[in-house]
């Protein structure tokens, strides 16, 4: 996760398909060969879970909010494709006391710390409602809770649609079945300090994207474009305002990174 400090959340979609059958697996497989996999799929109609990925490791399912990789933003960000359509609400005539796979994953999702509130309001019921609403990114960083589809900043989509709020997240009930206690939040991992003369004209490297990305998020971006893999002008005009930031003057800020300044700036591991 890139954001590990911003509050846990989960995200809630729907895979605008039909339900039960093998369409669990048919829609999963899909997903992983697109390249747009949640952690989970959910079946409401024959209460069956796919699990695609750990649920501290950051899913695919969203589109990024320009630089910022909305998919890696918080403690963590657990993502489900439940099989239904936004149009029909796929809670209608659900009954979580008759699936208890259900009940699991939403108490699985507790265990993370993710609380039973929506902070952007209820989903919205329609294409123009979620297309009107401010998708706030300062609510996103800010507030850990369940989220739309159509709320998450930088999207297009609407779903879920209007799905009943009591179902979800619902409440944790003594009879729910109890998860597994999760590990902790691995530590997060950071680019070590490539040497100052990695950065010059000519360099091409995924560590450059990342650090720019990070500039970005810090208020430092000085790029008429997004970052990219290539060390050019704008990524040393971005690291020198990050060096001003950090207090440096002078030929201290050069735009040149040194290790005291890239070890402040927690570049994640690429």
């Amino acid at each position: 996760m890139d954001y590990p400090k911003f509050p846990p959340r989960a995200v809630e979609h729907t895979t605008e398909s039909p339900a039960g059958g093998k369409y669990l697996e048919s829609i999963s497989s899909y997903l992983i060969r697109v390249g747009a996999e949640p952690q989970l799929v959910y079946c409401p109609v024959t209460d069956r879970v796919a699990q695609l990925g750990p649920l501290n490791q950051s899913a695919r399912a969203l589109r990024n909010d320009g630089s910022r990789r909305t998919n890696r933003e918080g403690r963590v960000c657990i993502q489900t494709e439940v099989l239904g359509s936004a149009s029909k609400p796929w809670t209608r005539g659900f009954d979580p006391a008759k699936k208890p796979m259900f009940r699991r994953m939403q108490a699985a999702k507790r265990s993370w710390g993710i609380p039973d509130v929506w902070p952007a309001g209820k989903p919205p019921a329609t294409a123009a409602a979620a297309a009107k609403g401010a998708r706030s990114r300062k609510t996103w960083e800010t507030k850990g809770g369940v989220y739309a589809h159509g709320q998450v900043p930088g999207q297009d989509h609407w779903d879920p649609g209007a799905i009943d709020t009591s179902i979800v997240p619902g409440k944790p009930s003594s009879s729910d079945p109890s998860p597994s206690k999760p590990a902790p939040a691995p530590a997060p991992r950071y680019e070590p300090f490539p040497g100052s003369a990695f950065f010059h004209g000519g360099r091409h490297s995924p560590i450059i994207t990342a650090m720019g990305r990070r500039l970005v998020a810090e208020g430092c971006g000085r790029y008429n474009q997004g970052p990219g893999p290539n060390w050019t002008e704008a990524d040393r005009k971005s690291y020198a305002a990050w060096q001003r930031k950090l207090g440096y003057s002078g030929s201290d800020a050069d735009g040149i990174p040194g290790k005291t300044s890239w070890d402040k700036l927690r570049v994640p591991n690429v």
